[in-house]
């Protein structure tokens, strides 16, 4: 159903649990595992996602879980399309805001590391496997955000084109240390071992 400005909504999955004070872990582990699937929280013990097998395969999993301390269900709501579906919809982007801005903001300290190592001309091999390393876990971090971002944005598109400036800044930032070890760069940003370059089997 579309809402006034267009959004498409799904309907919803609520995940209505309750489970006593103690032992807290369960409460913990329950608030785990919904976040990291990207699940809203409405009110206590309420949880929220768009409408799909996974997510119902998910919800139900946890009300199994909860059962073992509480109770639980899982309900279906239709979409209206109009203020409600709005202050849902509004849950799950100041979710995600705040993770694409952590990410942003880690994404800069990436650049902001390659520019410093530029100027002080520190292009050895260990540097360059510190920032590959840093620039993997930025991915990977960036792959989790995207697979509970429902409704991307213009965060999203941010996120991306930062990934790609990192990988640029790194792709120069090789060339660079290649040179300054007087070995041949290789193919598409392709970074062998250091031994593997000097001593080919």
């Amino acid at each position: 159903m579309l809402h006034t400005d267009g959004r498409e909504f799904p309907q919803w999955l609520l995940l209505l649990a309750q489970l006593p004070a103690s032992p807290s872990s369960a409460r913990v582990a329950l608030w785990r595992r919904a976040r990291a699937a990207g699940a809203a929280g409405l009110h206590n013990g309420v949880w929220v996602l768009p409408e799909s097998a996974a997510h119902r395969a998910l919800f139900t999993q946890l009300a199994a879980t909860v059962r073992e301390h509480g109770s639980a269900f899982v309900l279906t709501v239709a979409a209206d399309g109009h203020e409600v579906d709005g202050d849902i919809v509004a849950r799950f982007d100041a979710d995600r805001a705040r993770e694409y801005d952590e990410f942003s903001e880690r994404a800069d300290e990436v650049l902001a590391e390659i520019a410093k190592e530029t100027r002080r001309e520190k292009f050895t091999f260990a540097e360059l496997e510190e920032i590959e390393h840093d620039l993997d876990r930025l991915i990977t971090w960036l792959a989790k955000i995207t697979t509970r971002d429902f409704f991307p944005g213009a965060r999203a598109t941010a996120a991306a084109e930062a990934v790609q400036q990192c990988q640029q800044a790194l792709s120069d930032f090789a060339q660079a240390v290649y040179r300054a070890e007087g070995l041949a760069a290789p193919d598409h940003d392709e970074h062998p071992e250091p031994d593997e370059e000097m001593n080919p089997q």
